[in-house]
């Protein structure tokens, strides 16, 4: 009998243990958070270059650093039902621009969404293709308001930490060279937007920045990288490759995934951005 019992006793230990091995391996298997990324890909081959190289690092960085990747050209899925599965939204090279798809971007973001927007994703210039026309966006959201020009060509500069308290920068030494981009300047002044926490600027021993004379920026203060203390976000002037176009063969001559610094900044700013809580 007390064999049996003994037997009895073993028996449920065991099943106990597996139980918890297999509750703490099933519980480790799934993703910290979800990411979807909004792309276009089809004006202009530089930032082209960089939706598809983003994709591939994406990919590789979410089964590193256990998230799920997704992404989609189809902007139609920018509506509540489909965000609602996603911990944060990113924008590779450009914004919605159906007034279904901003409302519902607004409402998740409102809602405590998180967002990553990446060079292009900001740009809005009237008149273009791509006009300013969403106020909320771009001068409350973003805070930068129209681009008024940029550098020329795509090179690499020493940016500089403004924020080091912030948790996206918190592995990135005071100054770093970045990859090489197209660097904008914007119509409103970051520094004066109480809302607005710039996290990476230029850092003056970039000047000369640029190669082409009157693309070239030789003083000044130009943010590269901030957050909106109102929203879970976070805005970077990075993603603009170098492309051969004047050889003709539209080569990609740099990338954007080239810095150590940058990309720690990236991975480290999709981290932040994923938790559910600050």
């Amino acid at each position: 009998m007390r064999k049996a019992a003994f037997i009895f006793l073993s028996m449920r230990r065991i099943l106990i243990l597996v139980f918890i091995v297999t509750s703490v391996s099933l519980h480790a298997q799934q993703p910290a958070f979800k990411v979807i990324s909004f792309y276009t890909a089809k004006n202009d081959l530089a930032h082209i270059s960089f939706v598809h190289e983003a994709n591939r690092w994406f990919t590789e960085q979410g089964e590193k650093y256990n998230f799920t990747y997704d992404s989609t050209d189809d902007w139609n899925n920018l509506n509540e039902e489909f965000l609602s599965k996603y911990n944060v939204v990113l924008f590779f090279d450009t914004r919605p621009d159906s007034a279904a798809q901003r409302e519902a971007f607004r409402k998740y973001m409102e809602h405590g969404g998180s967002w990553m927007g990446f060079h292009f994703a900001g740009f809005a210039l009237t008149p273009s293709a791509y006009p300013q026309n969403w106020d909320w966006y771009h001068n409350e959201f973003i805070g930068a308001g129209q681009y008024v020009s940029n550098t020329w060509r795509p090179t690499s500069a020493i940016l500089r930490v403004e924020n080091k308290r912030h948790p996206s920068v918190r592995h990135l030494p005071k100054t770093f060279k970045s990859a090489p981009s197209e660097w904008y300047k914007w119509e409103k002044d970051l520094k004066q937007d109480p809302d607005i926490n710039i996290l990476l600027s230029v850092d003056p021993k970039s000047f000369p920045l640029g190669t082409k004379p009157d693309e070239t920026w030789h003083n000044g203060y130009y943010p590269i990288a901030w957050t909106n203390k109102r929203y879970r976000m976070i805005y970077t002037n990075m993603g603009h490759n170098d492309m051969d176009y004047e050889g003709k063969t539209n080569a990609q001559l740099s990338g954007s995934f080239s810095s150590k610094d940058q990309n720690q900044f990236i991975i480290d700013c999709l981290l932040w951005l994923g938790k559910t809580k600050n």
